[in-house]
């Protein structure tokens, strides 16, 4: 459930007369996307929705570097490609009148290039992603282009058999999945939630 407290920072960043950048960072299975959208719903074609994910690398590139086994790792995106669009987000060039983004296809397991449209009037976007916060070189440039950044939490079971759950219903079967979990996700996850002191706030899913 979003609160008001929460809805109050979004209308206090649309107040502020010029685009602003909110990220939402959180491991895997957190409901980043899930909140990003809820927000989407409720302040309409104010708010565009432009996930990190778009920037995973293609898998033909993750076999050349050998990081399939790892895909969703902090190095297997083009974190250089994704900060150059948060700059041109951030500056709204004066008569770009669309910047295009791009989106990550599940079913496809692969980006798709302009898949996202950001129109120059739209006041607030919010990125979504695992490695905002990160502190490791490039991903290290990011917090400063972002002028809120909200870290997702949910207890940790249920999160894992989110994941499980998302891995099956896109083909892995119950054990694959379970192990993709274990040795992908879960050190990604560490990782992650290292980070969530340099968030500016805390965002519990309430459950039951």
């Amino acid at each position: 459930m979003i609160a008001n407290f929460h809805l109050q920072r979004i209308h206090a960043l649309l107040a502020s007369g010029s685009r602003r950048l909110l990220g939402i960072v959180g491991p895997p299975g957190s409901g980043k996307s899930t909140l990003a959208q809820q927000l989407a719903e409720v302040f309409g074609d104010k708010v565009v929705v432009v996930p990190m994910d778009g920037y995973h690398l293609a898998n033909a590139q993750l076999e050349r570097l050998q990081r399939t086994d790892r895909k969703g790792a902090w190095d297997t995106f083009d974190s250089e490609g994704y900060i150059a669009l948060l700059h041109r987000l951030k500056a709204n060039p004066p008569g770009e009148k669309t910047i295009y983004a791009p989106e990550f296809n599940r079913t496809l397991d692969e980006p798709i290039a302009a898949a996202i449209a950001v129109d120059d009037l739209t006041p607030l976007v919010i990125t979504e992603g695992s490695y905002l916060l990160l502190q490791q070189e490039p991903w290290a440039r990011v917090r400063a282009l972002l002028d809120e950044v909200w870290y997702v939490e949910v207890e940790s079971s249920l999160r894992q058999s989110r994941l499980v759950e998302r891995h099956m219903r896109f083909g892995r079967t119950e054990k694959a999945a379970q192990d993709w979990v274990a040795n992908t996700d879960e050190p990604n996850a560490r990782l992650i939630e290292a980070t969530a002191a340099r968030a500016d706030l805390i965002f519990r899913w309430q459950v039951g």
